[in-house]
């Protein structure tokens, strides 16, 4: 189980509506969305693997601190949600180093993980994956192996997996969650697929990934997507589809869906892989 950090106008597919110096100024919902989930996942004894944008631990280390207390894995979701293929090395490298120090300070622990805004790790932006080497994480988790419009490589490993970098290094790959189903591939990893999709969708691709293919499956969500009442943003139809389809209906559709399968922290579910050593 994972959880992407953020707030609802960091998101990508209203970035075209909303200026980033307005961040600042809108109204801030992260931590009680954040709290939610917390809260949810301490009621079904789950431990999660969140990866923390840094401009929210910069805003609310107390909140990241107890991301950590509550037993949860804290990991790096970069800095400033720009899209990987974006920027330049210099640039990702700087906010990478950046955000995965911050948080190392806030929770007094390492971070091991990395997952890019918008899973915007793309046959165009795979030096990032030896820059994340460089800077000591031990694992990535921003591959989608799908065709779509902003992200994926379709060709990508589907399990976890070591996966070799552009200058001949290697580093540990949990890419998200794609099904076998109706002779395609089909997300079932959660976000907007989970919300948009209908849930049968969603548990059949999981049960076909644990019980007949028998893989872990890596699922996925923000903290804005338990919270129905954020402020709306004027916005094209694409987005709109894909921000607010079924806001009010996400939380019980993820206690169902807790209630149904066993999760855990990144990290764990690596090492049981034998592709991490053991905490």
């Amino acid at each position: 189980m994972t959880v992407d950090v953020e707030d609802y106008f960091h998101v990508a597919a209203l970035a075209g509506s909303i200026d980033r110096a307005t961040w600042d100024e809108r109204e801030y919902r992260a931590e009680q969305s954040t709290r939610r989930l917390l809260d949810l996942f301490e009621r079904s004894n789950l431990h999660a693997t969140f990866f923390v944008l840094g401009w929210v631990a910069r805003r609310s280390p107390d909140l990241i601190r107890e991301i950590a207390r509550r037993g949860h894995e804290v990991a790096s979701h970069g800095m400033s949600h720009k899209l990987v293929f974006n920027q330049t090395p210099e640039e990702f490298r700087s906010e990478t180093v950046e955000s995965k120090a911050l948080l190392e300070d806030i929770i007094g622990a390492p971070v091991l993980g990395y997952r890019a805004s918008t899973y915007s790790i793309t046959r165009r932006s795979l030096w990032a994956l030896d820059i994340l080497k460089e800077a000591g994480f031990a694992y990535d988790s921003s591959i989608f192996p799908i065709r779509h419009d902003t992200y994926g490589i379709p060709d990508a490993p589907q399990i976890p997996s070591r996966i070799p970098t552009p200058k001949g290094e290697s580093i540990v790959e949990f890419p998200m969650s794609t099904a076998p189903m109706f002779g395609t591939r089909i997300p079932v990893s959660g976000g907007g697929y989970f919300r948009i999709l209908p849930y049968w969708l969603t548990r059949r691709g999981l049960t076909k990934l644990n019980q007949e293919l028998g893989r872990p499956f890596i699922f996925y969500l923000h903290p804005w997507e338990v919270d129905p009442e954020q402020p709306r943003v004027r916005t094209n139809w694409k987005s709109r589809l894909r921000h607010y389809t079924n806001l009010d209906r996400c939380e019980a559709r993820l206690a169902r869906l807790i209630g149904e399968f066993r999760f855990g922290r990144v990290r764990d579910v690596l090492a049981r892989a034998a592709l991490l050593p053991a905490a």
